[in-house]
Parts: structure tokens; sequence; C-alpha cells
């Protein structure tokens, strides 16, 4: 039976989580075992250099492929026991991601591509435009609601994906490594107006990242060195 959530309870839980892979006739493993607990509200870095297995660790929370081991609660649901439906119900409901490159749907204006998500999960129209316009505005843009992907610069794309992650009010937002394509003063900027976003809405948030400095700049840090988590 599934762990009511409450204010103090665990909205992602890993215990004994494990992945491999087959290379050449070889097993790698990249994950060895892996405990993890990130509370309501919580911003957790995720530490580790290319390779070390930040983005298989991603998709094992947000369930976005099998062959895990070990056990994956979100939002007090074990995973395990959900069928395909069942995971996909579970993302929409209580994740949001963003990732290294924006993936902005590139006909869509800003407003457009946040407000799609939303009506995906039952939103009416009028209230989804006025969600967007509310979180692009909070990020700075609200100057470039209707311009399209093309339009804007790199961090102003970014800017545009951290919102559309946002607009469901996830439990948890996922980041993989999401400034890395930015330059340095443009990735602080970003990641400033993130994490600031993120702690008003009250979601909890995993960030992976390679780079220390921004790291610091989170609520806690979780090292992932030879497929173990410390």
């Amino acid at each position: 039976m599934s762990e009511p959530v409450t204010e103090t309870a665990p909205v992602v839980r890993l215990a004994g989580v494990t992945r491999s892979f087959e290379q050449g006739g070889e097993r790698i493993d990249v994950l060895k075992g892996v405990d993890l607990e990130i509370r309501p509200g919580e911003i957790v870095a995720l530490l580790g250099p290319s390779g070390s297995g930040k983005s298989t660790m991603l998709q094992a929370i947000g369930l976005l492929e099998g062959g895990f081991g070990g056990r994956i609660e979100i939002a007090g649901i074990d995973a395990s026991t959900l069928d395909a439906g069942g995971r996909t119900t579970l993302r929409r409901d209580h994740l949001g991601f963003v990732y290294q490159f924006h993936h902005l749907l590139p006909d869509f204006t800003a407003r457009e591509n946040v407000i799609l998500p939303q009506l995906i999960l039952g939103r009416s129209r009028a209230e989804a435009t006025t969600r967007a316009g509310e979180l692009l505005d909070c990020l700075g843009l609200g100057a470039r609601l209707d311009h399209r992907p093309s339009q804007l610069s790199g961090g102003e794309q970014q800017r545009v994906a951290v919102a559309r992650a946002l607009a469901n009010k996830p439990a948890v937002v996922l980041a993989d490594e999401p400034t890395g394509n930015l330059d340095e003063a443009t990735a602080d900027k970003v990641l400033g107006q993130f994490l600031s976003l993120v702690r008003e809405e009250g979601s909890a948030a995993l960030i992976a990242t390679h780079n220390e400095r921004l790291a610091r700049a989170m609520d806690r840090l979780g090292r992932l060195t030879d497929g173990h988590l410390a």
C-alpha cells in the first residue's frame, strides 16, 4: 500500500535502485543500489562528472524507461505497481521536466508552449492562458509571450522550458543540466530565476549538474560516484 503524502513525507523515495546495461558483451552497472529521499519544497543538486549516471538516475525517477531494480516512489505511489498508462498518468500529474536542450515546439509561441501541457491535464484554455502568462512574467518574459522559439535567445528559450515544467504545479521538477548550453552569466541568471520560482511554487526539485558553483545555490548536494549516491 502506498504511504499517504503528508507535509513531511518524501515526494521522491528511491530504495536500492539499480540499472545495468549490456555493451559489447559486457555488463555495465550504472546505478548500484541508490537510496534517496526528497521532501516537499526541497531543492537537491545531483553532482557527478559526465558518464556518472546522473541522466540515468533522472530517467529512473521520471519513469521514462524500464529496466530499473529497487523501489521508486513518487508522491507516495510505488511506480513498480503501475502499468504503462499508470506511469504516464503519474508523470503527467506529479512531475515536471527541464532538459539541457529546451525542446520547445517551434511553431508555437512561448505562451502556447506553456499552455499546451495544461490543456493535456484538463485545465480550461482561459485558466491555462492566465497561468502561462503569470509564469512567463515571473521569469522576465512578459514582453515575449507571443514570440516563437526562433525569435528568442538561448536563455529566453530555457526560461520558457522552466515555465512549461512548472505549468501543472508538479510535486517534483527534474532538471538535467538545465543551464549546460548557456554562457556563465546567462546560466547564473536563468538558474537564479528557476530556483526562485520553484521555491515560490512549493515544488521539490532534483537538478543534475557537474557545476559545483551552481550546485552550492541549492539546499542539499548529492554526489553520484561509481554508481553510488553520497
